[in-house]
């Protein structure tokens, strides 16, 4: 175990007893001298700035080495710090009110120009609990520390009284740490007498408070209106939202509606369907009777075989009557798909001449099933004629046919 040259106390120190700063580019040491000073000292190969103050390390050493927790010591090596951070200043906060630990005597050494300030302000703004001193090198600080534990010394200025400078300056300071540091806007600052030649900064640091008080409230006020407006925002938003629910829902049941009448109206035209097949059947029937009969019955030959040609054309016509009323097949619905995609403005009438067209039935035919004449069969598909776009050499029956077949 290694021993302090200096107060001749034995130094602990462990391997875990540090701790790494992510991104900060250096490692914190703490060793423990004696049984109640800690030394803290930084590992980095160049200048760096702390970046936050934590007291997990410190419990770690206090809790390994059963120390004391009152009262404590602590040193502090400044060698290769240049600065401190915003963050670190703050953490000051916790080591003073909040971390539970009671630190009578801080000694910084090895102090670079820039952080002298600093620390000054830090020795200005502790309570009358906690002393700080800064000094040139570890043997001043060691030896100051064990004059604080020997009884030596008891303040932190035993050489002579503060004069007044030096201690305009402490209050200055430890004014200005107050506001930046600690946030402490509603602390009072403290005034000299009018007369006094320190008054203006002190003045001038009051004034700084207010403004900032005032700068705080206005930020308060802004927040709180952002934060109406949002709220605002969100009650309209909701009830835009809650309305367009409303709306979905209506709009699901008049959906809802429509697919009952439409299952409705399936029904209704399945039972027609029904019907007309069943009628159809039956006239069928008939017909098939009527031509057996035609068969064995003892005329002219002649005239019996146009009363059977006709009897059998009535059949034949009726069978497709049957299959056009009833059930269109996968080829029949594809085929009137696509006359409908590339001639639009074909109508329902028109859609069904094109399928008999298509399938072959003749125009008396056609008239006979969608209830015209022959001569208005005519009209209907001189206009489909021209509704095709159609030259006028050729067929519509040609044009359906190519369609059907992709052509």
């Amino acid at each position: 175990m290694k021993t302090c040259p200096y107060s001749k106390l034995p130094i602990t120190s462990k391997p875990n007893w540090k701790s790494t700063q992510a991104g900060a580019g250096y490692v914190k040491h703490l060793d423990l001298i004696g049984n109640n000073i800690l030394h803290a000292y930084i590992e980095a190969d160049h200048p760096i700035t702390l970046v936050t103050l934590s007291n997990e390390l410190v419990k770690t050493v206090l809790s390994e080495s059963g120390a004391p927790t009152t009262p404590l010591y602590l040193i502090w090596d400044m060698h290769n710090i240049n600065d401190v951070s915003y963050d670190y200043k703050q953490g000051i906060n916790d080591l003073i009110f909040h971390w539970g630990l009671h630190f009578s005597v801080i000694v910084f050494y090895n102090i670079d120009h820039s952080c002298q300030i600093i620390l000054e302000t830090f020795a200005a703004m502790v309570p009358d609990t906690m002393i700080v001193i800064l000094r040139q090198n570890y043997q001043e600080a060691i030896s100051t520390i064990m004059d604080f534990k020997s009884g030596k010394a008891t303040t932190g200025q035993p050489e002579q009284d503060i004069d007044e400078e030096s201690s305009m300056k402490n209050e200055f300071l430890a004014s200005i740490a107050r506001i930046s540091w600690l946030d402490m806007l509603n602390q009072k600052i403290f005034l000299p007498s009018p007369d006094n030649r320190y008054y203006p900064y002190f003045k001038a640091i009051e004034l700084m408070q207010e403004d900032l008080k005032a700068r705080e409230a206005l930020h308060e006020k802004e927040v709180q209106q952002l934060k109406a407006e949002n709220e605002q925002k969100l009650t309209q938003k909701i009830i835009l939202l809650n309305a367009q629910i409303e709306l979905n829902k209506k709009e699901i049941q008049r959906f809802e509606q429509e697919r009952t009448a439409l299952k409705a109206r399936i029904a209704a035209q399945e039972m027609e369907m029904t019907r007309i097949s069943t009628a159809v059947g039956e006239k069928t029937s008939t017909l098939q009777l009527i031509c057996d009969q035609l068969t064995v019955l003892d005329i002219d030959p002649q005239f019996k075989q146009r009363l059977l040609e006709q009897c059998y054309t009535m059949l034949d016509t009726e069978l497709k009557q049957k299959r056009l009323k009833t059930e269109l097949t996968a080829g029949d619905s594809e085929f009137l798909s696509k006359l409908q995609k590339k001639h639009p403005n074909l109508n329902q009438r028109e859609l069904r001449v094109s399928l008999m067209v298509k399938l072959n039935y003749d125009t008396r035919e056609i008239a006979r099933s969608i209830g015209i004449s022959t001569r208005g069969m005519e009209s209907i598909r001189y206009r489909m004629h021209r509704k095709l776009s159609l030259d006028k050499h050729k067929s519509i029956k040609t044009y359906l046919s190519e369609l059907a077949t992709g052509l």
